[in-house]
């Protein structure tokens, strides 16, 4: 049997609750958000594993959640972030089916960043033999997320939308959406990632930063008619792209990247057009999706993985005792993921 030490070494969070701010997932200085300490190592209980770190992601969900800007609030000292990869080293009952695997997780009971991890075990994934340790750590809230959405999508049309298509998860459903036959519309903010996300399936990349970027998708609109706009951003040039799709178009919210607060401007499509704006959030999924479907979903995910389809873009891989003096410069690189080892 491992053995388990008593205190383990975790990055925790230095405020509590909420801030009541939405200045979108960017930090200037992780010190003024996170603390290094010395924490008891959690026990797990009922349907509860106990994993010990081998790889943790920084989601801009994370940023959020530091910042006092998620949709939970923070626990003063408790260890930070959400996804990673692990093995199971220790099972509370109910959960012994998951002892020693390795699993990718999203952390349901104490935070990711920290040398041991409490979960659920409903919020575990059994990983292939092929799957790298960094892909493990990133299986869960993007691939997940992306299938999901790109599923909704599939469902309203040929075409849809997606901004911050040079994210991690942005380059998931560009490449999904081709290989099911659709047509992504990709937003970008730098022109030099178009032929890159052309070259990954988006049937048409936009500049944002373009004076005439909202012109340009109104002609593609009426040509591709797009009914699904999955948006990461949430900013007046999302309102604007909603209002120029067809009827019955909808803007499925999953992030806050832009940091003004857009104002609606033709609320009557709302009413005449049959559009809807709605939000998505994977825990919420991941619980009510039935159990065959949502193992399906995992299957293919860890098939793209396995066999290249899909790769998790690493920009730098950040220690847990060196993370907080060079997690803000780390964060500036970008089109890559921050991948955290203990």
């Amino acid at each position: 049997m491992t053995e388990i030490p008593d205190t383990m070494f975790a990055t925790i969070l230095k405020h509590g609750g909420y801030s009541g701010t939405m200045t979108g997932p960017v930090i200037e200085n992780a010190g003024d958000w996170l603390a290094e300490a010395e924490l008891p190592v959690p026990q797990p209980g009922p349907g509860q594993v106990l994993i010990r770190l081998r790889t943790a992601s920084v989601n801009p969900s994370d940023l959020h959640f530091i910042k006092g800007e998620y949709g939970q609030p923070r626990v003063k000292g408790a260890a930070a972030g959400f996804e990673g990869c692990g093995d199971v080293v220790v099972t509370g009952k109910g959960a012994e089916a998951l002892q020693g695997q390795r699993v990718a997780f999203v952390a349901a009971g104490s935070g990711a960043w920290a040398e041991y991890v409490v979960t659920q075990m409903q919020m575990c994934i059994p990983l292939r033999p092929d799957i790298s340790d960094d892909d493990g750590a990133a299986q869960i809230v993007n691939p997940l997320t992306a299938m999901a959405m790109v599923d909704m999508a599939k469902e309203a049309g040929d075409a849809f939308v997606l901004s911050a298509a040079t994210s991690q998860l942005g380059k998931l459903m560009c490449s999904l959406g081709r290989d099911l036959g659709l047509k992504p519309i990709a937003l970008v903010r730098r022109a030099e990632a178009v032929d890159m996300l052309k070259g990954l399936g988006a049937a048409e990349v936009l500049v944002t930063t373009d004076t005439d970027v909202a012109q340009k998708f109104s002609e593609l609109s009426a040509k591709l008619k797009p009914r699904m706009f999955l948006d990461a951003v949430m900013d007046q040039l999302s309102e604007q792209i909603f209002c120029a799709m067809p009827n019955r178009a909808r803007w499925v919210c999953y992030g806050k990247l832009g940091s003004e607060a857009p104002t609606l401007t033709q609320t009557g499509q709302l009413i005449f057009m049959g559009k809807q704006i709605e939000g998505f959030w994977l825990t919420q999924w991941m619980m009510s999706t039935p159990p065959a479907d949502r193992m399906r979903v995992v299957a293919e995910v860890q098939a793209r993985f396995a066999d290249g389809r899909w790769k998790t873009d690493v920009s730098e891989q950040l220690t847990l005792r060196n993370l907080i003096p060079n997690l803000a410069d780390a964060l500036k690189k970008s089109d890559g993921k921050v991948i955290i080892t203990p």
